[in-house]
């Protein structure tokens, strides 16, 4: 059972071969035996998911039939589940339990999806790697002495593994497409506002997305079909209609314009990937795809922009946890100021507590024109980039990342080194636009990630194609060894 895909979970349960019971109550001996290899889950929610089984059960005796009733999945720790942990990674949020379920957590719970738990994460969604977590770093199933990528690597590792079949996951510079990238998953980041943010515990509130994580396109869809949608509580929330995201996934690809930027192709990329991304278009063009080749100039300027832009926004988002409403309070305080201080020293990590000041620092008086006002400037110039090139070609490809995953600790000593891994992903997050990445092959035995990105809410073209690459290749049906 642990090897169905959500799709054919689906066909499953429609025809009677199990039931969302047996299927929930199989997933959880697995993730309680094989789990502590991993470490990709923070929390096991075991009674809630035979109870919401036994409930799709009794909703399929009924009549009703769709795609994710009955189908297990995981939430990444940082949409609100209501009575139920939601630690965002950290200490600080160690002891909280959200009042209420987010807006995507209540979506799929009424489409009849199963929470089997919440995934660990890096703490505040800060990372590239998975290694900034209070409950410790998350192993990459592929080679357990590599990161799964970051900061959604609990879901990616959980999905990779088989533990499940789909998660949902958030990506601020990347956070869906890299973990994709080094666990050889589909991830996808919608356009921004495709999903609510409602619930979903903000690191920089203009960059981050929800979306899914699965092992194919076709997954990727039904679990974004769950989730995507206006929501009134959302001030950033776009009243947009939603398509049938299966509907289009068997389109032709013939004549499908495929921009590939020649930034892409620098000093800084992996050979071995580089070759594997030809690979890629090569199979794309005998699908039908015309390639050209495309610049997007303002790429190099990208990272600093993002790194002044993410943590400004984190410096202000962090700023509610004090010690004196919710989450971590340090024992004992002298006043105010040290309640204050130690709560937020004890609560928050090193990674975190960096990107705060690098934020604190950006907004204060003096330098706010100098860095922050310019790096918005920055978000303009590429998001005009990626306009220009959308009115010569209809998707853009190339490598997810410029490196297969790397071992656990390798980049603890330089942060920098971590972030140039964003160098790819980050772009589409500045300019709001949707992403997509899809398995490409190995590297020393490590999965390598293509990434296509499109216009504004042509989501359900990126899944065409990375579909219709699916059924042409079989990088996506490799197993990790051992599960």
């Amino acid at each position: 059972m642990h090897q169905m895909t959500l799709a054919e979970i689906a066909r499953g349960l429609a025809d009677k071969k199990f039931s969302s019971e047996e299927l929930t109550k199989v997933l959880l001996a697995r993730i309680t035996q094989l789990d502590p290899q991993l470490n990709s889950f923070i929390s096991l929610t075991e009674d809630l998911a035979v109870e919401q089984a036994k409930a799709a059960d009794a909703r399929r005796a009924n009549g009703e039939s769709s795609a994710l009733l009955g189908a297990p999945i995981a939430h990444k720790d940082l949409f609100c589940t209501q009575g139920i942990r939601t630690s965002c990674g950290s200490r600080m949020l160690d002891n909280f339990k959200a009042p209420y379920d987010a807006t995507v957590v209540a979506k799929l719970a009424a489409a009849g999806a199963v929470t089997l738990g919440k995934t660990n994460m890096d703490e505040f969604a800060m990372g590239s790697a998975n290694e900034s977590s209070w409950y410790g770093a998350v192993k990459n199933p592929w080679n357990l002495e590599h990161v799964p990528g970051g900061s959604s690597g609990g879901s990616a590792a959980a999905v990779a593994a088989r533990l499940l079949p789909a998660a949902t996951a958030t990506d601020t510079g990347g956070s869906i497409r890299q973990p994709a990238a080094f666990t050889n998953l589909t991830g996808l980041k919608p356009t921004y506002g495709r999903v609510s943010r409602w619930g979903m515990i903000a690191y920089a509130s203009s960059l981050d997305q929800g979306g899914p994580l699965a092992r194919t396109a076709e997954d990727c869809a039904i679990l974004l079909q769950g989730m995507a949608g206006f929501d009134p509580n959302d001030s950033t929330s776009i009243d947009e209609p939603v398509p049938d995201y299966s509907a289009s996934l068997g389109e032709s690809l013939q004549g499908l314009r495929i921009g590939v930027p020649k930034e892409y192709f620098s000093a800084g990329l992996d050979p071995r990937i580089a070759e594997l991304i030809q690979n890629s278009i090569q199979q794309l063009q005998k699908l039908g795809a015309v390639i050209k080749e495309i610049s997007l100039p303002n790429m190099q300027h990208a990272i600093p922009a993002y790194y002044v832009i993410a943590p400004a926004e984190a410096s202000s988002n962090l700023s509610r946890f004090d010690g004196v409403r919710f989450g971590h309070r340090c024992e004992n305080p002298e006043n105010l100021i040290d309640l204050y201080k130690r709560s937020r020293g004890e609560g928050f990590g090193a990674e975190v507590q960096r990107r705060i000041m690098v934020g604190a620092y950006a907004l204060s008086a003096g330098y706010y024109d100098a860095y922050y006002l310019k790096a918005q400037k920055i978000r303009r110039l590429v998001k005009n980039d990626f306009m220009a090139a959308f009115n010569e070609v209809d998707i853009i490809l190339g490598p997810t990342t410029p490196n297969p995953a790397w071992k656990l600790g390798a980049k603890n000593s330089d942060p920098v080194a971590a972030y140039l891994e964003d160098v790819y992903t980050i772009t589409a997050n500045l300019a709001g636009l949707p992403g997509l990445s899809m398995p490409a092959g190995f590297v020393d035995g490590l999965p390598v990630g293509v990434q296509l990105l499109a216009p504004y809410f042509q989501e359900g073209r990126l899944l065409n194609v990375a579909h219709q690459y699916q059924l042409n290749t079989d990088w996506h049906t490799r197993t990790p060894t051992g599960f």
